[in-house]
């Protein structure tokens, strides 16, 4: 895995929990009055300006919602994209297009604390959105919580940085959304957030741009304090052209069903535009982010989310994709591409780009049927001749086919693709789907079918018990004994297997666990390090699962398999 550059903090320090649950739900009496939002703010109303719905030319607000220049309603579907520290990385855009998104943020530079990303290259950048046929929100990092992280830059910067790019902006309003700054205060007096960001709003304004303007809460962009949810109205009504979104970021202070629907039911209610700009999955020392009820609420409410992120960060756990690789995904990637209300269920084109229209309905041709290399105990690597179609072939689903269905487990921009997560011994049947840019899938392929290693003979010196300590809906707890059968002590050690069903693991003790897809690998914990010969060590975990919650087949310890009583 690549080294990351991603520096935002994605939890609270552990002094501001304490009470956090009463504090999320903060509100000002009135500030976020039902019915009382417009499309245009009380000065530009009393100034005699058209509404934005009237005078906008590109993406706009209306009635609390991100509207095209057409009047088509526009639901965000997308990732984040460190753009800024992997500026190498250009084919992540294609590749996210590829599994369906429909939008993009991407993480800029305005010089402050990182190099600077110039009119040039954020014009390449522009340019590589249309030419994926996704919208583009692009953000200034730099601001990451100011007022508590002393490296941190202003959003005063951050706007001159945009007005320095309005040549390159100017007539990208169907395309591109201006994000001012990345969570522009930390947890350091975040009331301070308020006034900065009228200002810069304003400064914008004055200067001419007429983009759709989006702005992140304090707090490092969570607001478990309720200040942007406090002071909404009069930041939105700071715009004079109405056409501002506001970002809330979602991660484990978001940990309960009670926290996010009312915290996005909120602006709803007043009819101020909102959007999930970043939100995470994997569980935390600070807690475990509810992200099933934040893209179930989304999608209820019709507003957009941009998971974060694509690949690269310092936390591997966050990444979607394993080393910028559309074919790896992570199981935090499965879970929202292919997950219940993620992106391929319900991402739609922006019709600027000929989503939705009559134009292009030809479906491409079935690519040809899949051949099975690399075959492992828990992977194989399938390739299949290429699919034609109309305009062009964008990417192509691996389906494993059972009962006459088929369950998307991996997609590729290529005619190769590497399933993992299998049991050993197993059999699957799979298949390929071709998808062009309009969202049209072909007929499936003809099958192949793969059975996977058997997992070896038990050739360590080693013995593995498995068992589930308790289970409830959605969730169980398990436990893991490793036992040294040899006459020498092993240490250190990493342990290997894989779950069958989609289960994830959450939390662990005795060891840490990563995960991708259903394979897991655990390191020890400094007091298991080592496992005493006849002795044994004990691992304890939780972890989500589905209706069905199979054991793991095999076990390996060091790369040998172990017995299994």
């Amino acid at each position: 895995m690549r080294a990351a550059r991603r520096d935002t903090p994605r939890t609270l320090p552990a002094r501001l929990l304490t009470g956090l649950a009463a504090l999320i739900g903060l509100v000002v009496v009135g500030a976020l009055c039902p019915g009382a939002a417009l499309a245009q703010s009380p000065a530009a109303r009393s100034a005699g300006v058209p509404s934005a719905g009237a005078q906008a030319a590109g993406l706009h607000i209306s009635d609390g919602r991100l509207l095209e220049g057409n009047g088509n309603d526009f639901v965000m579907r997308g990732v984040n994209h460190a753009h800024t520290w992997y500026p190498g990385e250009t084919q992540s855009l294609a590749d996210v297009k590829a599994l369906g998104a429909n939008s993009v943020r991407v993480v800029l530079s305005d010089g402050h604390r990182w190099s600077e990303n110039g009119p040039a290259d954020v014009a390449a950048v522009i340019e590589q959105c249309k030419a994926n046929r996704l919208i583009c929100v692009l953000e200034v990092h730099d601001t990451t919580g100011y007022g508590e992280d002393a490296a941190a830059g202003t959003l005063d910067h951050a706007a001159d940085y945009w007005i320095g790019l309005k040549d390159v902006l100017a007539g990208q309003e169907d395309y591109v959304i201006v994000n001012i700054g990345n969570e522009p205060w930390g947890n350091t007096d975040p009331a301070g957030w308020t006034e900065p960001t009228v200002a810069a709003v304003k400064k914008l304004r004055a200067a001419g741009l007429q983009h759709t303007i989006m702005v992140d809460a304090p707090n490092w962009g969570q607001d478990w304090q309720g200040v942007m949810r406090a002071n909404a109205r009069s930041v939105y009504d700071a715009d004079p052209t109405g056409n501002l979104i506001f970002s809330i970021h979602m991660y484990s202070v978001f940990d309960t069903a009670q926290e996010i629907t009312d915290y996005l039911n909120a602006f709803v209610d007043a009819e101020l535009p909102i959007l999930i700009g970043e939100f995470g999955g994997p569980a935390d020392q600070y807690g475990d982010p509810d992200e099933d009820t934040m893209m179930a609420t989304a999608e209820q409410l019709g507003l957009g989310y941009l998971a974060w992120s694509w690949s690269g960060n310092t936390d591997p756990v966050l990444d979607l994709a394993l080393d910028f690789d559309p074919s790896r995904l992570s199981g935090w990637g499965e879970r929202i591409f292919h997950g219940v209300n993620g992106i391929a269920q319900t991402s739609e084109e922006a019709t600027v780009y000929g989503g939705g229209a009559p134009d292009d309905t030809e479906a491409p041709t079935a690519p040809g049927t899949p051949s099975a290399t690399a075959v492992t105990d828990t992977s194989v690597t399938l390739g299949w001749a290429a699919a034609t179609d109309d305009t062009a072939v964008t990417g192509y689903d691996v389906v494993l086919v059972g009962d006459g269905a088929g369950t998307t487990v991996a997609s590729s921009t290529t005619t190769t693709a590497t399933v993992t997560g299998l049991t050993a011994a197993t059999t699957y049947t799979f298949a390929v789907h071709a998808r062009d840019a309009a969202g049209n899938r072909s007929a499936r392929s003809a099958t192949v079918e793969v059975t996977t290693d058997g997992g070896g003979t038990p050739g360590g010196a080693c013995s593995v018990g498995y068992r589930v300590v308790g289970e409830w809906p959605g969730g169980f707890q398990g436990e893991i004994a490793v036992r040294n059968t040899g006459s020498a002590a092993i240490g250190p050690w990493t342990l290997a297997f894989a779950f069958a069903d989609g289960q994830t693991v959450t939390n662990m003790w005795g060891g840490t666990a990563t995960q991708d897809a259903g394979a897991v690998s655990v390191a020890p914990a400094s007091y298991t390090a080592t496992i005493p010969a006849g002795g044994t060590v004990t691992l304890g975990f939780t972890a989500r699962k589905g209706d069905t919650n199979t054991a793991p087949a095999a076990f390996r310890l060091n790369g040998a398999v172990c017995a299994t009583p």
